[in-house]
Order: structure tokens, then C-alpha cells, then sequence
């Protein structure tokens, strides 16, 4: 389990160092706004998100099995972590999340890195597509400035709510935040996301436009890292969060993984799982010390890094503290972002995690996975993660054992 930063140290160069700093830097752009966006969505303070990219991001990448993986926090978490805070609070969050760490741990000594090929890909494509859905909708009432208390964490729950307020609509919110989803759309590979948010929220207070900023809504932001503190545990508290947390790990292993075997196939490289399986592991140990969220391997944010030029774990290190630069550095700007804007972001991020582009391959794919992709996809959406991810895994393996005398098709892990 040796880190892949310990491997690439031993020839790096100041070559590679430039261009490590220039991917980590860039990188940091784009986590910047949307570490922020996914606190908010989960329920969480704007705070939380930088947190973990800061303190995930960092450790993930000086620990991790790959070359090129970024952490932080990731849109596929918004819905679990929206649900643990809403039943548990906060401090149960954290307690989750810690114990998912130290489950991770677990797992990469038991070396249960392998195991992620035993999901089948049509179970992780279904919940993929479910999570994008409900997060898509869940920023509709950022985005129109609609005027609801707390829209429940529950989709089926949410769109009656969402449809009965949509008389108080402001005209100002819908203009920034459509105009953002256009213009983030077409400038997101060129990690023009922190640009188009600045400039929406630049535009809100120049024309003093009655638009939602984290300014109005949470305050200002703290411009430095907490202490770090264990959130209250006792025998019962675990016991009651242990399903979240065994979710929490699941997800962040099988995320991670998806992305390290992503980046192995985009720099030439191959990752190590239980290395990898470590870090997310201590990563998820030390964020909610800190009062972050759960960190995990960013696929969009891991190709963005292998695109502008990152090669080692170095650019990894660099973008976490670039972020922690911000932080300290100009952190009171950040409370005057708009929430429209932020929402657009996550609208964005939703429609690429659904890969649209390949529907096509999807539905001319063999009928039991369709069944397994939409039934997953379908139980996301109605009941919960955790339900789906059960029932889509007995599923699959049940289908595995039926054709077992076919040969499997091919798993291409995409880049979502």
C-alpha cells in the first residue's frame, strides 16, 4: 500500500514540478466554486466544502494509490449527506463520516480494493443517473429564487413543493442563474466555472439586484481552518449511524476507484486500489475532525488535472493548498457569491455526471442491464441510496450467476 507520491518523487524534476503547480492551481479553480455549491446542497455551511477539499484533497492525493486523483467533495454525496443531516444533524454527519474513514481503513488492510469489479456497471450507472436527478432538482429553487422554508430531502417530497412555489419566482435569480448555466456550459473544460460565478455575483451587487448570496444566507466565510475536535460519540449514536456510514464508505471507495482507473487510462499509469481504498479512508478520518464533509476521488475535477498537465500526486497537494491560500487570503469575497450562480454550477455538474452522450450506447445495450441500470436509477430517485445500491447489486449478481456460462462484457469505467 505505498503511496504513488513516494514512487514519483524518486525522478521528479523541476519540469514536472511546473507543470504539476500549473494542473493544481487550475484544478483549484474549478473545486473552489463547486466545493462551496455542494456543502450548500447538502445542507451543510459553504465552509464545510472548502474544509474538504482542503483537508480530503490533500491527504487523498499524498496517500492515495494514484498519480493524478484529486479529492474533495463530490455531487454523488449531496444526496446521503442531505438525508444524515436532516435525521441526525451535523454532529451526526461527522460521526458518520468518521466512522466510513475508519471502515475504508479497514477494508484496505482486508485488501477489498479488487472487489469494486463485483458491482456491476449498470448498478453504478443507475445510481449516477438517480443522484444527478434529484441534485438538478433539489438547486431549482436556488436558481428561480423560489420562496420555500427547507425543500425536503425526499424527491417525491420536493416536487410538489417546488411546483407549489413557483408564483414566487424571481425574474432577477432566474436571469443570473440561466445565464450562468449557458455560460458555465461553455466555458467548464476550461475551468471557466469560478469566472462565470464571479461575474454573475459581480453583476447582483454592481445593479444591487434582489438575488440570495451566502452573504445573506450563512454570513461571511472564516478565512482559516478550525481546530480540530471529535464530534460527540457514544455506543448508541454509532450504532444508530452505522448504515450511513457503511453508504458513506461504499460510495467514496467505489467513486475513488471509478476515478483512479479513469486517470490510469488517461496518463498510461495504474493505480494502487488498496493504497488508494487508505487514503480515502484517513482522508474521511480527518475531514469531519476538521468539520468537513465526506471526501472522496473526483472524476471531473481528477481529468481536469491529467488535461491541464498534472503528472504526479504533487498537483494534487498543490490545488488543496492553493485552496487554503484562498481561504486565508480572500475568503470575505467569497460571501458575496450568488446563490443562483452556485446553483447553475451544480445544474452543470448534474447534467455531465448523467453523460447524456451516452444514451445511445445504453439503450442498445442488452435488455437485463437496461432493467438493472433503470431499476437502480428508479429506486435512487423513490426510495434511497441505500436501498438502490441492495437491491441493484443482488440484482446484478443474481444476473451474473443466471448467464454465468456467457462471457461478461467488457467494464469501461466512464469519465463522468
Amino acid at each position: 500500500m505505498k503511496p504513488k507520491l513516494l514512487t514519483t518523487l524518486q525522478d521528479y524534476t523541476a519540469k514536472l514540478f511546473v507543470a504539476d503547480a500549473f494542473a493544481g492551481i487550475t484544478v483549484a479553480m474549478v473545486a473552489l466554486p463547486l466545493s462551496i455549491a455542494i456543502a450548500i446542497a447538502s445542507g451543510a455551511e459553504p465552509a464545510a466544502g472548502l474544509v474538504t477539499a482542503i483537508i480530503g484533497g490533500f491527504l487523498i492525493s499524498a496517500l492515495g494509490g494514484s498519480r493524478v486523483q484529486i479529492g474533495g467533495p463530490t455531487g454523488a454525496f449531496i444526496v446521503v449527506v442531505y438525508g444524515v443531516i436532516e435525521q441526525f444533524g451535523f454532529d451526526g454527519l461527522l460521526l458518520a463520516t468518521l466512522m466510513a474513514g475508519v471502515i475504508l481503513v479497514i477494508a484496505a488492510v482486508a485488501r477489498a480494493g479488487n472487489l469494486i469489479a463485483l458491482i456491476p456497471e449498470a448498478v453504478i450507472e443507475g445510481f449516477t443517473v438517480g443522484i444527478a436527478l434529484i441534485i438538478a432538482v433539489s438547486q431549482l429553487k436556488d436558481l428561480f429564487g423560489l420562496s420555500i422554508a427547507k425543500l425536503p430531502a425526499d424527491f417525491v417530497d420536493a416536487v410538489p413543493q417546488l411546483w407549489n412555489a413557483r408564483h414566487s419566482a424571481s425574474f432577477a435569480a432566474a436571469a443570473v442563474g440561466l445565464a450562468s448555466i449557458a455560460a458555465i456550459a461553455v466555458l467548464r473544460r476550461r475551468a471557466g466555472s469560478i469566472v462565470v460565478i464571479a461575474l454573475a455575483s459581480a453583476a447582483v451587487v454592481m445593479f444591487g439586484l434582489s438575488v440570495e448570496t451566502i452573504q445573506s444566507r450563512f454570513g461571511g466565510l472564516p478565512n482559516g481552518l478550525p481546530y480540530p475536535s471529535l464530534p460527540p460519540i457514544s455506543l448508541a449514536r454509532m450504532n444508530e449511524l452505522l448504515p450511513s456510514a457503511l453508504v458513506i464508505a461504499f460510495l467514496a471507495g467505489v467513486e475513488s476507484l471509478l476515478s483512479a482507473i479513469v486517470a490510469d487510462r488517461m496518463v498510461g499509469g495504474a493505480h494502487r486500489s488498496n493504497a488508494e481504498l487508505l487514503a480515502q479512508g484517513v482522508a474521511n478520518i480527518a475531514s469531519p475532525l476538521f468539520g468537513g464533509l465526506p471526501a472522496t476521488g473526483a472524476i471531473a475535477r481528477t481529468a481536469a488535472n491529467v488535461r491541464a498537465g498534472g503528472r504526479t500526486p504533487v498537483a494534487g497537494i498543490i490545488h488543496a493548498l492553493a485552496i487554503l491560500v484562498f481561504v486565508v487570503a480572500v475568503a470575505p469575497l467569497a460571501a458575496y457569491l450568488a446563490m443562483p450562480a452556485l446553483a447553475a454550477l451544480l445544474i452543470v455538474t448534474a447534467w455531465s455526471m448523467s453523460e447524456p452522450h451516452r444514451w445511445k450506447e445504453r439503450i442498445r445495450a442488452r435488455s437485463a442491464d437496461q432493467v438493472l441500470l433503470f431499476l437502480t436509477m428508479t429506486l435512487t430517485v423513490v426510495t434511497d441510496l441505500t436501498v438502490a445500491i441492495a437491491v441493484g447489486t443482488a440484482v446484478g449478481l443474481a444476473q451474473r450467476l443466471i448467464r454465468r456460462g456467457v462471457e461478461p462484457a467488457e467494464w469501461n469505467p466512464p469519465e463522468r
